[in-house]
């Protein structure tokens, strides 16, 4: 494995949740900052921006059950409720009260489930903020790639052999696609993502995790709704190359969300910002926060 994916992997600990075992990272000083990371591979990708995160934050990361370097039971049913239990649970163990959330990808989905659950009551803790990056808020106007369909809409037998069969050259093929022109993915990395996904045999149960992507259309409804009543400030980085969901989808965004905060990055930054372009997406995070605490302080004095 990749010596610098040993690093990160050094970086953090594992912990029981419900028998499995769960990876994750605490690091930093300052505000609570809970970044959650996209699919197919795990908190890796936020390795370009970490340094500077941990630097103003106190900064929780983990890798989802069934990526990463956390357990992969292959006789598993994944699940955006599972994913959302497993983050209140890892709360309570760092003794959170209250966090900001910056997430990306598969991420963003989760965050909205909890947005969910949040106007339920069913945390437990507070979120004081919420940045989404990148990824499928809105499935009308979501456009997955064809090798998240195959993975995903196939038949259980088909996804699994599809997993089977995946190679390095196929999945580089398929990054590749959603990068920008100008930041595409170095060899090293493509090879750093190729050894996370086979950790513990990862890219044998990938087709379980990306029917994830589909489940989506189950929530939508309940989902979009709490992104439109939460009082939470959130915000929207967008990197507008990405052909799943860049400019489509910050445009629907636009459309969906009462007074919207979309920041797009460069016009040829793709579906990984923060690997893509890490100043951009930390200048806007910390502009977004900013703002916030600009506009918290204005109402106390109000």
């Amino acid at each position: 494995m990749d010596k610098e994916v040993v690093a990160w992997k050094n970086k953090g600990r594992t912990i029981d949740v419900n028998g499995h075992q769960v990876f994750y990272i605490k690091e930093g000083n300052g505000p609570n900052l809970l970044i959650l990371h996209g699919y197919p591979f795990n908190t890796f990708e936020w390795k370009s921006v970490w340094e500077n995160l941990v630097k103003e934050y106190t900064v929780f990361t983990f890798d989802y059950l069934g990526m990463g370097f956390s357990d992969k039971p292959n006789d598993h049913d994944y699940s955006f409720h599972e994913h959302c239990e497993i983050v209140n649970f890892l709360i309570e163990f760092w003794g959170i009260e209250q966090t900001h959330i910056l997430s990306h990808d598969l991420g963003v989905s989760i965050v909205q489930e909890l947005l969910a659950r949040d106007l339920a009551s069913q945390n437990c803790f507070k979120i004081q903020s919420v940045v989404f990056m990148n990824g499928g808020l809105f499935m009308d106007s979501y456009k997955p790639r064809m090798i998240q369909r195959l993975l995903s809409q196939s038949p259980k037998p088909i996804g699994k052999l599809l997993s089977k069969l995946l190679t390095k050259k196929k999945l580089e093929k398929s990054i590749k696609s959603v990068f920008g022109p100008n930041t595409q993915p170095t060899n090293l990395l493509i090879n750093q993502f190729w050894d996370i996904l086979n950790y513990n045999d990862g890219k044998s149960i990938a087709y379980l995790i990306g029917r994830l992507v589909f489940d989506k259309l189950n929530h939508q409804e309940r989902w979009i709704s709490a992104m439109q009543n939460t009082k939470i400030p959130m915000c929207f980085i967008n990197g507008p190359f990405d052909p799943n969901s860049g400019i489509h989808m910050a445009n629907r965004y636009k459309e969906l969300i009462p007074d919207p905060k979309v920041k797009l990055l460069g016009q040829d930054i793709g579906h990984w910002p923060q690997i893509e372009d890490p100043s951009g997406v930390l200048s806007y995070y910390q502009e977004f926060r900013h703002e916030i605490h600009k506009t918290s302080n204005s109402n106390a004095l109000d």
